[in-house]
């Protein structure tokens, strides 16, 4: 690689990294092409960035950025998992999959500009994403709109049911 492709490269990770909400930072070793692709399936699915950089073109890049919380840790064979929306999603989904796994050990992370170890990366994994979160939110916005529908229609609905019970009790006379 030319020093121009270099440079270019770690001016687009820089931009990359800047926009970053979190990021994992993943150690390999002896992992076959078979898991590496059902690992960046998931990646894709879950819309994390799977990046595999050489090292010393991340530690450069991650200067100036919230990344360079983890840059310490870019040594040896690692790949760096990359959220830009959702904070949660790189480590519930590396955790979840590595679970069986001793080939990938999660080192550190990032999180809104804090470094988070390995046991704040399972705590965070534990977290509900995103989605989870506007499920939930939608859940609680929605609860109030429906109990004051039925405490609108409660006494018409009571009415029509003493209504009903006298033209019940009429007919059977």
């Amino acid at each position: 690689m030319q020093k121009s492709e270099k440079e270019e490269l770690i001016k687009e990770l820089h931009e990359k990294f800047a926009k970053t909400k979190s990021a994992v930072v993943a150690e390999f070793s002896k992992v076959d092409v078979e898991t590496v692709t059902k690992l960046r399936k998931k990646f894709r699915e879950g819309k994390v960035e799977y990046k595999v950089i050489k090292n010393t073109l991340a530690r450069r890049a991650a200067e100036g950025t919230s990344v360079s919380a983890i840059s310490a840790d870019f040594t040896g064979p690692v790949a760096l998992c990359i959220s830009y929306d959702d904070m949660v999603a790189p480590a519930k989904i590396l955790t979840e999959f590595i679970k069986d796994l001793e080939t990938i050990k999660i080192r550190s992370a990032v999180v809104d500009g804090r470094r988070v170890d390995v046991n704040g990366v399972k705590a965070l994994a534990k977290l509900p994403g995103l989605t989870e979160l506007r499920g939930q939110l939608l859940g609680m916005l929605n609860q109030p709109a429906s109990k004051l529908v039925r405490t609108i229609a409660a006494p018409g609905s009571q009415l029509a049911r003493v209504v009903q019970a006298h033209a019940d009790k009429a007919q059977g006379q």
